[in-house]
């Protein structure tokens, strides 16, 4: 089996660059999906990368393009620290984008970090189960990031939740950064409309080729398992990421 036969490459000249496409591309789905649907449903990422993406989508003109009362955000992953903590992913979004929006509280659905790692998988993937209700669990635009290690949302190598096969939320403990994770699984993942990964920096040029270019081990490349079931997947890179790269 091979990596994604299907995906849209886009390489980026800067990290400014790539943010604005970014930016653009998240308006044109979320325009295009509240016509089609009457609401946009994100689930965002976590880490460094997606912060400039954040800081354009909460200033003029890319604010006010987005319909932000019919919008509603999940997170993909979420590490298991407190919310005032700056290794919480929901932190940053807060403080750089919801803070400045304007969208209802209520459009965002948060993991609950107070709960026990196990019960914090649980109790998000019962409120992911309850928004759509009947409807497939099936989010408009995934936005991911891709760590040095191949990891993806909190897809680690060696990690039991490689093998999972539900389209839910598990927990696990990443011993090289000893702490636990919660996560969406794969399975999960992959009934999205579309996926975006960012990647940016020179550091990321290794994994990157190694993901889209070597067979499929998702052991070891976790990002690998990425490929939507009925979608389309995005992958917005910078030079530095795409450095290693035959394009």
């Amino acid at each position: 089996m091979s990596i994604n036969s299907k995906y849209n490459l886009r390489v980026f000249k800067t990290t400014d660059e790539l943010n604005i496409a970014a930016a653009e591309f998240v308006i044109a789905e979320a325009k295009e999906a509240i016509a089609a649907r009457g609401r946009f449903i994100i689930s965002l990422s976590g880490g460094q990368t997606p912060n400039g993406l954040y800081s354009l989508l909460a200033k003029s003109p890319w604010r006010e393009q987005i319909e932000w009362i019919k919008t509603f955000i999940f997170w993909g992953d979420e590490r298991y620290a407190r919310f005032d903590d700056d290794r919480n992913n929901a932190h940053h979004a807060k403080s750089i984008l919801f803070d400045n929006i304007g969208i209802p509280s209520s459009n965002i659905h948060f993991i609950d970090v107070n709960l026990q790692p196990d019960e914090a998988a649980k109790d998000y993937e019962k409120d992911i189960k309850a928004f759509f209700g009947n409807e497939a669990l099936r989010f408009d635009l995934v936005l991911l990031g891709l760590g040095e290690n191949g990891h993806t949302a909190s897809l680690f190598p060696g990690t039991n939740v490689i093998d999972e096969k539900g389209e839910g939320v598990r927990d696990l403990y990443v011993g090289e950064e000893k702490m636990y994770r919660i996560t969406m699984t794969a399975p999960l993942i992959n009934q999205a409309r579309h996926i975006l990964f960012l990647v940016t920096g020179i550091n990321k040029s290794e994994v990157l080729k190694n993901i889209l270019s070597e067979p499929y081990q998702p052991q070891k490349y976790p990002a690998q398992l990425i490929n939507p079931n009925n979608g389309e997947l995005h992958w917005f890179v910078d030079e530095g990421a795409a450095a290693l790269m035959t394009i």
